[in-house]
């Protein structure tokens, strides 16, 4: 299993689901921007979306059209039509009505997805002239040029498979996501769409796949903002054959959530991975917090420190950046002279202080290092949590000065 590596790992086809993708010239040139995915009738369609609360007009029409046994999604890349007002709702009922049209559906069996910039109107004309390719080409086998087809800033598609084994039987995952900056829960910049040939319950299947995005999805953060495109989609066709899965206590379910949520994790770490200008992968992790909330405050507290975060591009092992960011953290339970901090294996901070055995050197070495945990304990509960964040490098800024060039 691989996520985002410079070679596309091996993707298993989903049975009964299929994608297709056309360069439309929305925004980017000569790429894939345009990407329609379908499935069997009969399938299990479940989806969450951003909290923004400037959402993007295809967010609402998608979230409105799920509860409507969906047979098609359809994404475009370089425009997000989020902040367009009613022309921008009408352009995206324009866009599901079209494909709706071609395929002989409802409009409100499609859901549409956007990404992009942000205030600008969808060209509706170039999204419709760009849907028979895209129709003519939906394959189980087109997950790579899927994957390319809904990027953006990214610098190279993300995709992740695997299948499992129950009582004889093998079940299939296979998903892919984007993004790269305006990263921060809840979710990310993010798009995600994973498929299972699971026959599950749609109900169950919405419930799994919450918890499933808490530990996956709403654990990454590359500067903090909130986008108004994000969703993250899950589909399970029910080719597996299994009969109907509706108890959340049987071995499957178990096998599948696990599975599923293995996944989920590699894509979002994908994400992380691939951020805008990164140079680090960076875990904090939280311990001995007195609730979820408290690590959770903690751990993006020091995530969007600038000064952490800027110090980590720099391989400087300023653990007073780190010490400062965990002091300002709104928790009530907050106790310096309880504190230990490390960085990978090196101890920074022990009770609130510096550490006897640290060397500048130990720091130092951690610090120039490519993946780099920041480990916290509280001294205060029982609970930890981790969340997955970068650096903040020159490059960052350069990417999002010349975005909208």
């Amino acid at each position: 299993m691989a996520v985002g590596a410079d070679h596309w790992p091996e993707m298993h086809s989903v049975k009964g689901f299929r994608l297709g993708t056309a360069k439309a010239g929305i925004r980017y040139q000569d790429r894939r921007d345009l990407v329609v995915m379908n499935w069997d009738q009969g399938s299990s369609v479940a989806g969450i979306f951003t909290l923004n609360k400037l959402c993007a007009a295809p967010v609402t029409l998608a979230k409105k059209n799920l509860n409507n046994d969906p047979e098609y999604f359809v994404t475009n890349t370089g425009n997000a039509n989020a902040a367009t007002g009613r022309q921008g709702m009408l352009n995206a009922q324009a866009t599901t009505s079209a494909l709706a049209e071609m395929v002989g559906l409802p409009a409100d069996k499609v859901l549409p997805f956007s990404t992009g910039v942000i205030g600008e109107p969808l060209p509706v004309d170039r999204i419709c002239a760009g849907l028979p390719l895209a129709l003519e080409s939906l394959s189980e086998g087109c997950w790579l040029k899927a994957a390319e087809g809904i990027l953006t800033t990214d610098t190279r598609p993300k995709g992740c498979s695997c299948q499992f084994e129950v009582d004889g039987s093998v079940y299939t995952i296979t998903g892919i996501s984007k993004g790269s900056g305006m990263i921060k829960p809840n979710m990310a910049t993010m798009l995600a769409y994973i498929a299972t040939d699971v026959n599950i319950d749609q109900s169950l299947l919405q419930s799994m796949l919450l918890d499933i995005a808490n530990v996956s999805f709403n654990r990454i953060t590359v500067d903090g903002d909130t986008s108004t495109n994000d969703s993250f989609m899950l589909v399970a066709t029910g080719a597996a054959g299994n009969e109907t899965l509706m108890n959340a206590e049987s071995e499957l379910y178990s096998e599948l959530k696990s599975a599923l949520t293995s996944v989920a994790k590699e894509l979002a770490q994908a994400i992380i991975r691939d951020g805008e200008g990164a140079t680090k992968f960076v875990t904090v992790r939280v311990e001995e917090a007195d609730s979820i909330a408290d690590a959770l405050e903690v751990a993006y507290t020091v995530a969007h420190s600038p000064l952490v975060k800027t110090a980590l591009f720099a391989c400087d092992p300023n653990w007073g950046r780190i010490l400062a960011a965990v002091g300002r953290a709104e928790i009530d339970t907050l106790e310096i002279g309880k504190i230990n901090i490390w960085l990978n294996d090196v101890s920074l901070i022990e009770a609130g202080e510096p550490a006897a055995t640290y060397t500048e050197e130990a720091g130092q070495q951690v610090m120039s290092e490519e993946e780099i945990t920041i480990r916290i304990q509280l001294g205060s509960g029982i609970v930890s949590e981790e969340i997955w964040t970068t650096d903040l490098s020159h490059e960052y800024v350069r990417i999002n000065a010349d975005y909208r060039s």
